[in-house]
C-alpha cells in the first residue's frame, strides 16, 4: 500500500496520512512528487495539503484512513529545499508544519487555483478580415486605422493594446472589428523581456565600499554591512547583485516597508537590464502569484520583497540581502511568528549562498554575532557624497511654553530653514490628531471597549479609533459621563502637527506621511515624487519616513517625541528608540547642504540620550549590551513567550499554570538536571486586547537546546490539555517585543 503523508493548513502540529484517490494507477502514485498540492476531506471541509512523502506504512488503522479527493498538481510546486527550510522553521518556532508551508505559497495557490501565467490579450484578422481589400472602411477612419495595423502586422502574432495605444486607438475601435467578424481576440503568454533602456553607468566606489564588495564571498558567509546613513550601502548591494547576475544566479532583496519598494524597484531597473519582480502585501493576490511564478521559473532574476518573500521559490539563488536588518517588521507578530532575517540566514547556509545584513543601526543580536566573529563585520563610516553626519541637539521642553507641541526654538529653526529654500522633516511616531480625548470637568478619558487602551482622535474623520483592534466610534460632542461639552484633545499626533504647521506656515506645503495618508495605491510614491521636486516644504510623518528614503533637500529634522522608548515596559524599548532616532536623523544633510537635528525631550540628562548625542550608535549599543549581559537577556540569553488568550483571564492563567507545573514534574523533565527558567503566568503588558484577556509565561535559557527542550515539552502537554481546546494559545520564540 502507498500512503500520502500531507501537511495541512491547520494548527495541529503533525502531518496527516491519506489513501491515494480512488482509481489512481500505481504508476501515477509513484510519479507523485513531494511539494505538489492534493485536495483532501478534513471533517466537513475540503483542504489543500502539501505532499511531504509517499510512505509504505502508517500509524493510523487502515479502516480510519480516508482517500484523497484530487491530485491538484502533476509536478511539485514547492521545491525540496523550501520544504526542508519550512520543516526547520516549524521545529524552531514550534508551529504547525501545514501553516508554515502555507506561508511558502502565494494566497492564490493556497486555494484550488492553477498557477497563473502572465497572459496578454491580442487580436488578429479572421478569414473574412483577411479578404478585405486595402483602403476598406474609409468612412470609419479609426476602424480603418485598426484594420491597417492588423493587415500590415504579423498575421499570426496579431496586435496588442500597446500597439493600439501607439497608433492613438483604443479597445472600442478593435471591438467594432470583432463585432463585424473581421477580427478576433486570443490570449497568449507574455514572453519575458529586458528593460528597453541602456543601464546607467555605476558610480566609482570609495575605498570602503570597494573593500566591502571584494570581501563578500560567492559561498555561504553572513556579513554585517554596518554603514552610517547615506554611506552608500545600496551601491554595495547593486555591485554584489551585478556579480550574482554575471554568474547566472538570482538575487533576493528583503526590505522592511512596502513604501520603500517603488524607489528600490526604480533604482534597480535603472541599473540592470533584467526582469525584477516585487512580492509584498500591497499587490493583488494575482500579482503576487505572478511574481512568485516569475521567480520560480527563473524569468525574474532579481526579487524584491518584504518579510514573506524569504520563502520565494528561486532555483538559481545566489545572493540574499536584508536591508535595515534591525527592523522589527521582519518579525511576524501573529500566527506563524517567524523572523525573516533569521530564516534568511538559515536559507543562505543551506544553499551555500552569501547573505548580507545591512543597517546603520544593527540589532544588538547581530552586532554581538559580528563581534564574536560569527559574522563578517564590514563598516562604512563615511557618507558617499562626502557630506558630514548632522549634529544632534537636545531641546529641553521642561517648563517650556509649547505651541501645540512645538518649542519656540524649534519653530525658529523651521522658519530659518524655509527662508533658505530648504525642506524640513518633522518626526512624531504617533498617528492621528491626539492620543487622548479627555473631559475637563469629570476627567473621563475615552477608552476602547475591547482593549486596555485609550482611543486615538482622528479629527478629519470625526472618529475615535483603537490602533490595537481597529475598532472605531464617532467623535462625541459631549462627555458620555457628565454630558459636559468641555472635552479636550490631549497630546500630539501627526494630524495635529500637520494642522499646526499649516496654520503657522500658510505659504508652505505641509505633506503628512503616515498609514492614514498612504492607504491609497501609489500614494506614498506620489508624495515622495513631490518632495523630490526640491521645492521648500515640511514633511510630517511617522517611522515610515525614517527608513531608507533619500531627500537631498532636507536640512532640518525635528523629533517631537522620543521619550517613550526610554521607559518602555519592553526591555528592547531603549534599543528601538536609539535605532529610530539615528535613522530619522540620517534623513538630514545627505547631499551638499549641511544638516541639523533637533530632539525635543523632557529627559535631556538621560544617559542613553546623551550617549547618542555626544558619541555614536556603536557606543550606545555597547552600553546596552553590557546591561543585557548583566541581566542575562538576548543576545546573552534566549527567550520565548508562551501566550494564552481567552474571554476569562483566570482560565487563561490556569492553562499556563498547568503547563508550567506539568513541564516541571513530568518524567521527561526529571531526566534533565537543567531546565529553562520559567517566569509566570503573568498578565501581558496590555492585559485585554480585541476583547480577550492575555496572560503569558516567559522562558529564558542560557542556550537554545535547553529552551527548545522545555518548549517542546510544553507544546506536547498543551495539545492534550482540555483547556487548550477553548483557549487561544501560541508560542513566540525570540520575541521582538514583550507585548
Amino acid at each position: 500500500m502507498h500512503y500520502l503523508r500531507l501537511a495541512l493548513p491547520t494548527p495541529l502540529r503533525r502531518s496527516f496520512d491519506y489513501l491515494p484517490p480512488e482509481g489512481l494507477s500505481e504508476q501515477a502514485i509513484e510519479n507523485l512528487e513531494p511539494g505538489c498540492r492534493i485536495v483532501v476531506p478534513f471533517g466537513p471541509r475540503q483542504l489543500i495539503g502539501i505532499l511531504l512523502e509517499i510512505s509504505q506504512d502508517t500509524d493510523v488503522p487502515a479502516a480510519k484512513l480516508k482517500s484523497a479527493l484530487k491530485i491538484f498538481d502533476s509536478k511539485a510546486i514547492i521545491s525540496s529545499d523550501i520544504i526542508k527550510l519550512c520543516q526547520w522553521a516549524s521545529s524552531y518556532y514550534q508551529h504547525a508544519i501545514g501553516e508554515v508551508l502555507s506561508h511558502a505559497l502565494p494566497v492564490l495557490l493556497r486555494k484550488q487555483e492553477d498557477i497563473p501565467q502572465q497572459m496578454q490579450t491580442r487580436w488578429r484578422l479572421t478569414t473574412e478580415g483577411k479578404g478585405l481589400p486595402e483602403g476598406a472602411l474609409k468612412r470609419a477612419p479609426k476602424q480603418a486605422a485598426a484594420l491597417d495595423l492588423l493587415q500590415y502586422g504579423d498575421l499570426d502574432l496579431g496586435i496588442s493594446i500597446e500597439d493600439l495605444t501607439a497608433a492613438e486607438l483604443n479597445r472600442s475601435h478593435i471591438k467594432t472589428l470583432v463585432d463585424k467578424g473581421l477580427a478576433h481576440s486570443f490570449e497568449t503568454q507574455i514572453q519575458p523581456s529586458a528593460n528597453p533602456h541602456q543601464p546607467e553607468t555605476p558610480p566609482t566606489l570609495n575605498p570602503q565600499q570597494a573593500l566591502a564588495v571584494n570581501s563578500i564571498s560567492q559561498h555561504y558567509q553572513c556579513s554585517l554591512l554596518e554603514g552610517i546613513t547615506g554611506s552608500g550601502k545600496t551601491e554595495v548591494y547593486l555591485r554584489l547583485i551585478a556579480q550574482c547576475l554575471e554568474r547566472g544566479q538570482q538575487a533576493l532583496v528583503l526590505i522592511p516597508e512596502i513604501g520603500l519598494t517603488p524607489q528600490t524597484l526604480a533604482r534597480f531597473q535603472r541599473r540592470f537590464n533584467t526582469q525584477v519582480a516585487m512580492m509584498h502585501s500591497g499587490r493583488t493576490d494575482r500579482e503576487r502569484a505572478l511574481a512568485w511564478q516569475q521567480g520560480r521559473s527563473g524569468q525574474a532574476r532579481i526579487i524584491i520583497g518584504t518579510r514573506s518573500a524569504i520563502f520565494a521559490e528561486l532555483p538559481d539563488l545566489g545572493l540574499i540581502i536584508i536591508d535595515e536588518e534591525h527592523d522589527s517588521s521582519f518579525k511576524q507578530q501573529d500566527g506563524f511568528r517567524y523572523s525573516a532575517r533569521d530564516i534568511g540566514i538559515k536559507r543562505a547556509f543551506d544553499a551555500n549562498t552569501p547573505i548580507v545584513l545591512g543597517s546603520a543601526t544593527p540589532s544588538l543580536e547581530t552586532l554581538h554575532n559580528a563581534q564574536q566573529g560569527r559574522y563578517q563585520h564590514l563598516k562604512l563610516d563615511q557618507r558617499a557624497t562626502g557630506a558630514s553626519l548632522p549634529p544632534l541637539q537636545l531641546i529641553d521642553t521642561r517648563n517650556s511654553a509649547l505651541q501645540n507641541g512645538f518649542s519656540h526654538e524649534t519653530l525658529t529653526a523651521i522658519h530659518e530653514a524655509l527662508n533658505q529654500n530648504n525642506q524640513i522633516l518633522v518626526f512624531i511616531n504617533r498617528r492621528g490628531f491626539a492620543p487622548t480625548l479627555m473631559c475637563n470637568q469629570c476627567g473621563h478619558i475615552a477608552q476602547c471597549k475591547n482593549c486596555d487602551a485609550r482611543l486615538t482622535v482622528h479629527y478629519k474623520q470625526r472618529a475615535l479609533r483603537c490602533h490595537h483592534c481597529e475598532s472605531q466610534w464617532p467623535l462625541p460632542r459631549q462627555c458620555p459621563d457628565c454630558h459636559s461639552q468641555d472635552i479636550d484633545f490631549k497630546g500630539m499626533g501627526t494630524e495635529r502637527s500637520e494642522q499646526t504647521l499649516q496654520q503657522l506656515f500658510p505659504n508652505t506645503d505641509v505633506i503628512r506621511i503616515d498609514r492614514d495618508t498612504t492607504s491609497r495605491k501609489n500614494a506614498m510614491q506620489d508624495m515622495v515624487d513631490e518632495v523630490h521636486k526640491g521645492e521648500p516644504c515640511i514633511l510630517v510623518g511617522t517611522q515610515m519616513l525614517a527608513k531608507g528614503h533619500h531627500f537631498p533637500d532636507v536640512t532640518l529634522v525635528v523629533v517631537l517625541d522620543i521619550d517613550g522608548g526610554l521607559f518602555s515596559a519592553d526591555f528592547r524599548g531603549p534599543e528601538k528608540m536609539g535605532q529610530l532616532l539615528i535613522q530619522v536623523a540620517g534623513r538630514a544633510g545627505r547631499e551638499s547642504k549641511p544638516g541639523r537635528v533637533l530632539v525635543q525631550t523632557l529627559q535631556p540628562e538621560h544617559p542613553f540620550l546623551l550617549s547618542l548625542v555626544n558619541s555614536s550608535y556603536n557606543l550606545f549599543a555597547q552600553q546596552l549590551l553590557r546591561e543585557r549581559e548583566v541581566l542575562g537577556l538576548p543576545p546573552y540569553g534566549h527567550l520565548a513567550i508562551f501566550r494564552a488568550e481567552h474571554h476569562n483571564l483566570n482560565e487563561a492563567e490556569q492553562l499556563l499554570k498547568d503547563l508550567r507545573l506539568h513541564s516541571e514534574t513530568s518524567p521527561a523533565a526529571n531526566k534533565t538536571p537543567q531546565q529553562a527558567q520559567c517566569l509566570g503566568p503573568l498578565p501581558a503588558p496590555m492585559i485585554r486586547k480585541a476583547g480577550r484577556f492575555r496572560a503569558q509565561l516567559i522562558l529564558r535559557a542560557d542556550n537554545r537546546p535547553l529552551l527548545h527542550k522545555r518548549l517542546q515539552l510544553m507544546v506536547a502537554i498543551a495539545e492534550q490539555h482540555p483547556l487548550a481546546k477553548k483557549i487561544r494559545w501560541s508560542v513566540d520564540v525570540d520575541p521582538a517585543d514583550m507585548y
